[in-house]
């Protein structure tokens, strides 16, 4: 398993594309914009989505799907909500039985399905796997060391793939439990954006760490409610990720939450910026979900009442804190 594809070429799809390429593997990685082809190939440098790190030469770029799409392997970079589109437009390149695995984080905002239910309407028999962890694109693509989640049903199939992008500072360990990977890579997003209020407004690191643990109680509940394990959430995707994104600014979610908690309104700082904070749709994705369910998730629904229902900050704020005193479970 050699030949590697990787689709979208924004700061994380182009660091994947950097550990692929360290692991041996030979790399094309498409692109939509004809800037970051022409960069990536002349310069070896993502310059538009990741300045200053240079780029293994041997990294093809292309803007052809098709040709990224012969491949052995296929790691889909996608922004989430592009995710089901994505592959159906990959679904007639791709030759019978290549995995795809999913780099993206989110759930689809009009059907509430998971990443890899919606890879899976698409792609038919193709085997789908996810990829997910603490993971800091830059960091990756300079060789610092991560380890990560790769989540994917046929285990056998799953050791291939570790060998073909894991090496000594990108260090993928091994799980069936494809939805407790999603859901814990998701909703820590959603968290992130919280804990930048938190950040922004100045109200403590006493207040962040109580948020990140209450937050990893919410993405339990719902994450044993469609079926993962409660010990995936204690792992790479569920706890590391959400442990990193809520304690950096180096994350979108959370530079974006303390811009909020600063004043800044949504559309001011989404204007600034051409890459994807997934939280902004996974708020009123993840909520919905939660209620047709009967999950509570009062985090994140005041995330969502605060991005994405005109709900006044420090009103919802103040709601969190007078909320009935509780019995600590998840």
């Amino acid at each position: 398993m050699r030949r590697i594809g990787v689709i979208g070429a924004g700061a994380w799809g182009t660091a994947l594309a950097m550990a692929a390429a360290r692991a041996g593997g030979a790399v094309v990685v498409q692109a939509r914009e004809p800037e970051v082809v022409a960069s990536i190939n002349a310069s070896h440098e993502n310059s538009l989505f990741l300045p200053g790190v240079p780029l293994d030469p041997a990294i093809r770029a292309t803007a052809d799907l098709a040709e990224a799409a012969a491949a052995e392997a296929l790691l889909l970079v996608t922004p989430a909500q592009h995710l089901r589109a994505a592959c159906r437009s990959l679904a007639p390149h791709l030759a019978p039985q290549v995995p795809v695995v999913i780099c993206a984080k989110g759930i689809e905002l009009d059907t509430g399905c998971l990443m890899s239910e919606a890879a899976a309407a698409e792609l038919g028999d193709h085997p789908v796997a996810v990829l997910s962890g603490p993971t800091f694109a830059a960091e990756v693509a300079r060789g610092l060391p991560t380890a990560v989640t790769l989540a994917i049903r046929d285990q056998i199939l799953g050791r291939r793939l570790l060998e073909a992008i894991g090496g000594r500072t990108f260090r993928p360990y091994l799980s069936d439990d494809l939805v407790g990977a999603q859901v814990g890579g998701a909703v820590k997003n959603v968290l992130a954006i919280a804990c930048g209020i938190v950040e922004g407004r100045r109200l403590g690191d006493n207040a962040r760490a109580a948020l990140i643990t209450r937050g990893l109680a919410e993405i339990t509940r719902l994450a044993l409610r469609l079926g993962a394990r409660a010990e995936t959430l204690m792992g790479l995707s569920g706890l590391g990720d959400l442990t990193l994104t809520c304690s950096s600014l180096q994350s979108r979610n959370m530079s974006l939450g303390a811009a909020l908690g600063q004043g800044r309104t949504l559309t001011e700082v989404l204007g600034e910026r051409r890459s994807v904070a997934e939280g902004v749709y996974t708020a009123r994705a993840v909520t919905d979900l939660a209620a047709r369910l009967g999950v509570d998730m009062p985090l994140c629904q005041a995330v969502d009442a605060i991005l994405n229902r005109g709900a006044d900050l420090d009103a919802v704020i103040e709601a969190l804190l007078t909320r009935p005193f509780k019995v600590e479970a998840v």
